[in-house]
């Protein structure tokens, strides 16, 4: 298992991008994009996104160059076509849209439809935290992504539709970012390429039967991956088929339908608020660190480090990975090395002691 620095795997990735005539701004704003997702332990959104990701472009299912189109908007809410330009790339620009109407007017709403995958959705809440904003958001996979069945179903109908918010305390940001689903896709796809098991608990099959074999997701007849809340999955059911309708309904684009589309990206929405024009940021951020304080001060189970909070385990990740560089599974390394060939792009070196 090859590890590589950040700075080498995300200039290798970028020349990827632009070999198939992405321009280079948007290549690194996507290659950061994944890059740091694998820094943070979240590999299902990182690099291995890199092949689905240039098939899309080659296919021109995802378009290169174009702008995030406004279609309307208000002083408060900006309603956009991402027009299946990169999503991390239309992503970012809605954040530009709507964090300054956020500061102005205390709380601001943006939606894009049509965007390809964005990636990490913890990655916009830190942005906004960073600038001592609060962000809620989803996403629903444009109608297509049907990896979830309800409770007691035997097909899935839902996609995993995350939720995530980020909330600024006097240290780091609590970000809580989580699929509704036991586990994200992504996360099987990895087990799927390196053809290994997955855990118990995470998929069913097509007769609605437990199983650890990650193809059913991806061979017909199609399996289920379980909704989140294990006996009280209607919980994590109910959360799904909310933001599914919001995501699709708000930003104009697609909610889950019968005659579902290949996948190929995401709608989203995101609200952001301005703790200054509420109570006043220094409220909040007491607030929030007395609350994070007191709940890392909870006594500990025998054997327990640390409470974690979440965007605990992620800044862990970060700190190891930024000094020891970013570990790639074989399987995941070989195609992209297998891609970097067919595109005449030159591969990094292995490390040293790497197979």
């Amino acid at each position: 298992m090859p590890s590589f620095a950040a700075d080498t795997l995300t200039a290798f990735v970028t020349r990827l991008f632009t070999a198939v005539g992405v321009p280079e701004n948007e290549s690194a704003t996507v290659a950061r994009s994944l890059v740091g997702a694998n820094l943070r332990g979240h590999d299902s959104h990182g690099v291995m996104r890199v092949p689905q990701y240039v098939d899309f472009l080659k296919n021109e299912a995802y378009r290169i160059g174009v702008p995030l189109k406004v279609v309307s908007e208000t002083p408060a809410v900006v309603v956009c076509d991402g027009q299946w330009g990169l999503g991390q790339v239309q992503a970012h620009r809605l954040l530009n849209l709507i964090m300054p109407r956020a500061k102005m007017l205390g709380l601001a709403a943006g939606t894009a439809r049509d965007c390809g995958h964005i990636g990490r959705l913890g990655e916009y809440a830190e942005r906004a935290a960073d600038e001592g904003l609060v962000l809620l958001a989803t996403v629903n996979n444009c109608g297509a992504g049907q990896r979830v069945a309800p409770p007691g179903g035997l097909e899935p109908r839902l996609g995993t539709n995350p939720l995530c918010a980020s909330v600024p305390t006097d240290h780091e940001p609590v970000v809580l970012d989580f699929g509704t689903s036991v586990v994200a896709e992504g996360k099987v796809r990895v087990y799927h390429i390196n053809q290994r098991p997955v855990p118990e608990g995470w998929l069913l099959d097509p007769q609605g039967r437990p199983t650890t074999d990650p193809s059913v997701l991806y061979e017909k007849p199609l399996g289920s991956i379980l909704p989140m809340g294990g006996t009280q999955a209607y919980k994590g059911f109910g959360l799904s088929l909310v933001l599914d309708m919001l995501s699709g309904g708000l930003s104009g684009g697609r909610s889950s339908h019968p005659d579902a589309p290949p996948v190929k990206g995401n709608n989203v929405v995101f609200l952001v608020l301005d703790p200054e024009r509420f109570s006043g940021r220094d409220a909040l951020v007491r607030e929030s660190t007395q609350v994070a304080d007191y709940v890392r001060n909870t006594p500990r189970a025998a054997g327990v480090e640390a409470i974690l909070l979440p965007g605990d385990p992620e800044r862990k990740t970060l700190k190891q990975r930024s000094a020891e560089g970013v570990p790639l599974e074989d399987a995941h390394w070989a195609k992209l090395a297998e891609l970097a060939e067919q595109l005449g792009v030159a591969v990094p070196e292995l490390p040293a002691g790497s197979p």
